[in-house]
């Protein structure tokens, strides 16, 4: 494993799979870089009052309180609103600067790289193939964990079969239509049947807060692996570095086995 660490940097991956602010970026670059005013302090302690309540409602409630806790997080420069519990007892972390969005009409995952037969399916093409559901504990590097929360999907390996991987692809690389997060898979990983595509969370469809419509669930790994927003997979030689190995988080990041954690494995 890369990069192993017996503590993690200052801004821990996890949760909804991101930090509270970007590792390296002060919050100050947010009006330099144009990305608008980071989240002020009475805003915050708003979404202190507003995460509180949140414990306690539940359905679509729940999944409005955790939009605008996402998008809030995205812009908050003190990792407070990070702390907040959202629907299930998931935090929200964001590695870019806002909640980005993709509707039936315009999401497409590209499927690509060394492979045969390049492909690109609509969320109505992934819903047609064979749907895999898994009941696992949730785990964040940073320490909490949601017991038994199901994820529905296409196993990533039918997606690999139905393109045909050439010999020379020993990895799989994954990026997102934020922009910002990828991740990556050595081949071996990829084909287990613990990872999926998913598109439900709780057999309901995976929502723009949690990473939706489409995202990564690798169930054995810590949830910084499960990418959110995922839009294109690609076979590649070897294994490139995703957004949080850059900052030092294990390529290989099995739980009870990375980042120098000792955290009991999800399954």
């Amino acid at each position: 494993m890369d990069n192993h660490t017996a503590d993690p940097p200052a801004a821990a991956p996890g949760g909804d799979a991101g930090p509270g602010s970007r590792p390296g970026r002060e919050p100050e670059q947010d009006n330099e870089e144009g990305r608008g005013s980071p989240v002020g302090r009475r805003v915050v302690l708003g979404m202190l009052g507003l995460g509180a309540v949140g414990v306690g409602v539940g359905g679509a409630l729940q999944g409005r309180l955790d939009s605008v806790l996402a998008a809030v997080s995205a812009k908050d420069p003190t990792g407070v609103t990070g702390l907040l519990p959202g629907g299930g007892g998931f935090r929200f972390y964001s590695v870019s600067d806002s909640i980005p969005h993709r509707s039936e009409s315009d999401y497409r995952l590209t499927v690509g790289g060394l492979v045969d037969k390049p492909a690109s399916y609509r969320l109505s093409d992934l819903r047609a193939l064979p749907q895999t559901r898994l009941v696992r504990d949730v785990q964040c590097v940073t320490g909490w964990r949601v017991p038994k929360t199901a994820f529905s999907g296409v196993r990533l390996s039918t997606l690999l079969d139905a393109a045909g991987v050439k010999d020379p692809g020993t990895a799989v690389h994954f990026t997102c239509f934020d922009g910002v997060y990828t991740e990556s898979l050595t081949l071996a990983q990829a084909r287990r049947t613990d990872m999926l595509v998913a598109l439900t969370m709780n057999d309901k469809p995976v929502t723009s807060a949690h990473g939706g419509p489409v995202r990564l669930y690798a169930a054995p790994m810590y949830f910084y692996k499960s990418a959110k927003w995922l839009s294109g997979i690609t076979v590649t030689k070897k294994v490139e570095r995703g957004y949080w190995e850059n900052y030092g988080y294990d390529v290989d990041g099995w739980v009870g086995k990375s980042n120098g954690r000792h955290d009991a494995p999800t399954s």
